[in-house]
């Protein structure tokens, strides 16, 4: 189905495309005809900050910023499902075009810089969805006329509104695509930043009852001495996982490729080596007890396998599902599985 669609998509702004896939997406789920679009994957029960999903395949955050559409992407088969980024207030994000495909490289540059309807409309909207089949995590950030110096504002409150309502949070601190945001990582800024919400996510599991997994994702453009500060910090201030990583600002593997020169964060194959190098690097820095998540440049079974060797726990898609659609899930779960279980390793330890 969706290898008759794609040539229609890809005739469209890749904005509209995007919208226009999530709403066919929807309409798929209600009419019950979302078993058209793949085979949802068999159950692969993976552990990972202290939940169970029901495969190690998510969806990346950026496809579904506002909630809109938890239930029809988690019938496609995702263990889980990431939305967001989420800003205390609504925004507009930056001017169109804003998105961006290099269909020879299968690559997406976006800079959309956080357009989301603010944390309050994504609340209603996950209060209405029924989530079944897989977990839930939610993507939050800071509204881009915050001054990082009080940053921590923006991502408590939006913590705090979502906290009861994810199974996971995550910490956008690397989207090239809001001015400034990267800044956040430096080491010293990161251990403010983070201990705060540290600080803010005990207060939290105190008051409801249910400690939630918070999670930090950080940027494939990072140094080698920045990796290792990343690394200290976030050991030290124990977050629950890390997601490795965001979209690069780098244009070296697509160096005279037409469009390449739009501003943004460049995603998909290109992303590939660079995102499975900073994982693999924070593998080795982080205690075991810190799970890794990776994403960036998956289009085959064959490169989530690459991510978990890699050290991941669990990887998630975005840009390959606009260039192989939803069987690439199917794909990837059953290439993992068979690494899982080949009698060449013997099994997987749990991580957990």
């Amino acid at each position: 189905m969706y290898r008759l669609a794609r040539p229609l998509l890809f005739n469209l702004d890749a904005e509209r495309a995007h919208d226009l896939g999530l709403r066919a997406l929807e309409l798929a789920h209600r009419s019950g005809a979302t078993a058209m679009l793949g085979k949802p994957p068999e159950p692969l029960p993976t552990r990972a900050f202290g939940l169970e999903f029901p495969n190690p395949v998510g969806l990346a955050a950026g496809l579904d910023k506002n909630g809109e559409h938890i239930d029809a992407l988690l019938a496609l088969g995702f263990g889980f499902v990431e939305i967001g980024t989420v800003t205390p207030r609504p925004q507009a994000g930056n001017p169109k075009p804003r998105m961006f495909r290099l269909p020879d490289q299968q690559a997406v540059i976006n800079r959309l810089g956080f357009n989301n309807a603010g944390v309050d409309a994504l609340v209603r909207n996950v209060e209405r969805a029924q989530r079944k089949g897989g977990l839930l995590g939610i993507n939050i950030g800071k509204n881009k006329e915050t001054p990082n110096e009080i940053a921590e504002g923006d991502y408590m409150y939006c913590l705090s509104r979502v906290y009861e309502l994810a199974d996971y949070v995550t910490v956008n601190i690397s989207s090239p695509n809001t001015a400034g945001l990267r800044e956040l990582q430096e080491e010293q800024a990161l251990r403010r930043l983070v201990s705060i919400l540290r600080d803010e996510q005990e207060r939290l599991g105190a008051k409801h009852g249910r400690r939630i997994p918070m999670l930090v994702k950080i940027a494939p453009d990072l140094s080698d001495p920045d990796i290792e500060a990343c690394a200290r910090v976030l050991s030290e201030l124990e977050v629950d996982g890390v997601i490795a990583t965001n979209t690069t600002v780098s244009r070296i593997a697509v160096e005279g490729v037409r469009g390449a020169e739009e501003a943004g964060g460049l995603s998909g194959r290109p992303l590939m080596g660079p995102s499975t190098t900073v994982l693999r690097m924070m593998r080795t820095r982080l205690p075991e007890s810190i799970p890794l998540v990776g994403v960036g440049g998956i289009l085959s079974g064959a490169d989530a396998v690459t991510k978990m060797a890699a050290g991941a726990s669990l990887v998630q898609c975005y840009s390959g599902l606009v260039y192989r659609g939803p069987a690439l899930i199917h794909e990837c779960v059953e290439a993992i599985r068979r690494r899982k279980f080949s009698p060449s390793r013997g099994p997987m330890p749990p991580v957990a």
